[in-house]
């Protein structure tokens, strides 16, 4: 049965979105993944950008999405070898709720043993997202280095 993914990621520059999107396309040509959230495809224009109402629907209704997924694919890239605190606060979510979290880290760096211990899928390419079987959800352990 195809599955529901959340899709945790910085969108804050160019390269970011450049990424996010290569990534949207994997998961959108993956023929296991019924529908993924995606955040920034859900920032409430009815709210003032950073205002407490608009921080409060944004927050409540990515937690939602992250509740109902079976799965978080997780872009790890930021800013050097540090994880957006958005995206690492979603995947502790996911890890403590039992959800399986995939992580995407394109550019080469150590990942925190915080993040490699739980990670269920550890992918590199875009294309490795695309033909993942998110049904199967197959073990592939992150083995870098670790900080």
């Amino acid at each position: 049965m195809a599955k529901k993914i959340y899709l945790a990621s910085p969108f804050f520059n160019d390269e970011q979105v450049t990424r996010i999107e290569k990534i949207e396309k994997a998961l959108e040509n993956n023929p296991t993944i019924a529908e993924y959230f995606n955040p920034r495809f859900h920032q409430h224009e009815d709210f003032k950008f950073g205002s407490p109402e608009w921080q409060d629907v944004t927050y409540h209704g990515d937690l939602a999405a992250v509740e109902a997924a079976d799965a978080i694919v997780a872009l790890v890239d930021f800013e050097g070898s540090n994880v957006d605190s958005g995206t690492a606060m979603e995947i502790g979510y996911a890890v403590k709720k039992g959800t399986p979290v995939i992580i995407f880290q394109e550019k080469k760096s150590m990942l925190n043993l915080m993040l490699s211990v739980p990670v269920h899928a550890y992918f590199v390419e875009a294309e490795e997202l695309e033909h993942y079987d998110f049904d199967a959800m197959k073990k592939v352990p992150y083995t870098g280095p670790v900080i």
